[in-house]
């Protein structure tokens, strides 16, 4: 029976691979409100509301571009919206995060292993350019309210949907 355990333990050790970083995972809420440039360091130094971005490559641009009609102009940079009668303005970040892991023993040719996953990182100003994703803006809950909705349309809205059936803002 030890043979057995210690074979079994042995043959765990000699093709570990140690994760070495992990991408966030927000399973729980399917978003997380932080500071963007703790995410991402090249990101700016407001707080955003971040999720994991299941679909193909540049769906969140053509989601954005249709629904707020903007005919591929400033697409991703202080695209205006309006909650409650009051002007806002949304950019976006498509950033890659990487879960990385070390073959100790290299048994896979590899010794890095790497799998990225895609994240939308939305940051939000007023017309006074205050953060509105800030937990002291006075109206931070309706703001994030929006972009929960926001988020769930566009996963909910399938890959080769007709742009039309997007509800316009």
């Amino acid at each position: 029976m030890k043979k057995h355990v210690i074979s079994i333990l042995l043959g765990i050790t000699i093709t570990a691979c140690i994760p070495v970083s992990f991408a966030p995972d927000f399973n729980k809420k399917g978003y997380k409100v932080k500071e963007a440039q703790r995410f991402k360091r090249k990101l700016p130094e407001q707080q955003a509301f971040i999720f994991e971005d299941t679909k193909e490559a540049d769906a969140f641009y053509d989601f954005i571009n249709t629904k707020f009609e903007l005919n591929d102009l400033d697409v991703d940079f202080e695209v205006p919206f309006r909650i409650e009668g009051q002007l806002y303005y949304l950019s976006f970040y498509e950033v890659e995060k990487s879960t990385t892991a070390i073959d100790l023993f290299n048994i896979t040719d590899e010794l890095v292993h790497e799998v990225g996953t895609w994240y939308i990182v939305i940051t939000v100003i007023d017309n006074d350019s205050k953060d509105g994703l800030k937990a002291s803006h006075p109206k931070h809950q309706l703001i994030l309210q929006y972009l929960k909705d926001l988020r769930q349309e566009y996963l909910d809205v399938k890959e080769k949907e007709v742009p039309s059936k997007i509800k316009k803002s």
